[in-house]
């Protein structure tokens, strides 16, 4: 098993736009409501399917099931892949909502994996802002009492975001993602979502949209408060710079601006690769192959050597999982 590549997973909502097609190269319809592209899924009902190479067909569910540590590096109980990664065109801001963690998910919710997640902002509107966390001190009583009198958004915590800015959002943090915003989200292999807010709007059929109240507040992390973009420490290679991004228990994360030839040690380990902005070429024993902006890669860590060569001041995230 090699490199693979996936057909992306197009999907509509009331709050997307046009921009995964201006921004990305993504190939969607006419419609103004394109609002996600999932580029690796193995979601029940939303797997991944291999689009180019020998594996051309087979879905992410197959390849688990068959060869998951050849894909992956490591033995695992996993029932499927642990990773969803994602691109959002939020053309109008999302619900405030909630995920679950682990523990939670497996006790109520009959899901293997509660929904932990990280946002890179690849592009955002003028004061644009995402809500992430509670204001400091809020507590259960406190939201509850809002939510009951339509206040909720005073107790929200709002960042200005920028190009660039990266977030991390641990399972049981109230968020929401504002509009005019693009960005990429990793997270755990889970669509378990519980709404707490939908900003007083009414669905296509004129009604308010459900709520999940109690299932929301049940998974919050009072303790949380604020969430802030993370702070990085850029690092001079000789391939171009690397941030740490994240390094947490279901994934770690890493932004690379190349310069030169990069080839990822021989570690025996699974990497994704994001393209965020540039363009790239990857060679291998089978030939070459073009990395446009938006296009997303699965390397198997059984796969051979392989190189990343910049084209157009290529922007990217390496995306594994933990080590140990």
């Amino acid at each position: 098993m090699g490199v693979l590549e996936f057909e992306p997973i197009l999907k509509r909502a009331r709050w997307g736009g046009r921009k995964l097609a201006t921004l990305l190269g993504k190939s969607i319809g006419s419609q103004f409501d394109y609002a996600e592209s999932w580029e690796i899924s193995d979601v029940p009902g939303c797997e991944s399917r291999v689009c180019f190479g020998e594996h051309t067909g087979k879905s992410l569910r197959q390849l688990w099931q068959e060869s998951a540590s050849e894909l992956s590096g490591r033995l695992s109980n996993n029932e499927r892949f642990p990773l969803l990664v994602k691109f959002l065109d939020a053309n109008d801001r999302l619900s405030v909502q909630v995920h679950p963690n682990d523990k939670l998910a497996q006790q109520r919710y009959c899901s293997p994996f509660g929904k932990t997640e990280c946002w890179t902002i690849l592009h955002s509107e003028p004061a644009a802002k995402l809500y992430v966390g509670l204001q400091p001190g809020v507590d259960r009583a406190e939201l509850e009492q809002a939510v009951r009198d339509n206040r909720i958004e005073g107790c929200l915590h709002e960042i200005d975001v920028k190009p660039g800015d990266f977030v991390f959002v641990p399972a049981g943090t109230v968020h929401a993602i504002g509009e005019g915003i693009v960005l990429a989200e990793i997270q755990q292999t889970s669509d378990t979502t519980f709404r707490l807010f939908d900003w007083n709007r009414l669905g296509a059929d004129g009604e308010p949209r459900a709520l999940h109240i109690e299932n929301a507040l049940d998974c919050i992390d009072f303790q949380r408060g604020p969430v802030f973009p993370t702070a990085t420490r850029i690092v001079q290679t000789p391939f171009g710079s690397v941030e740490d991004l994240v390094s947490c228990e279901h994934f770690q994360v890493r932004r690379f601006c190349l310069s030169e030839v990069y080839e990822p040690p021989p570690e025996g380990i699974m990497r994704i690769w994001i393209l965020l902005s540039g363009s790239a070429i990857m060679k291998n024993e089978n030939g070459e192959r073009n990395l446009p902006t938006g296009r997303t890669i699965l390397a198997a860590a059984a796969s051979k050597q392989y190189s990343l060569c910049p084209q157009d001041n290529p922007q990217l995230l390496e995306v594994t999982l933990p080590r140990g």
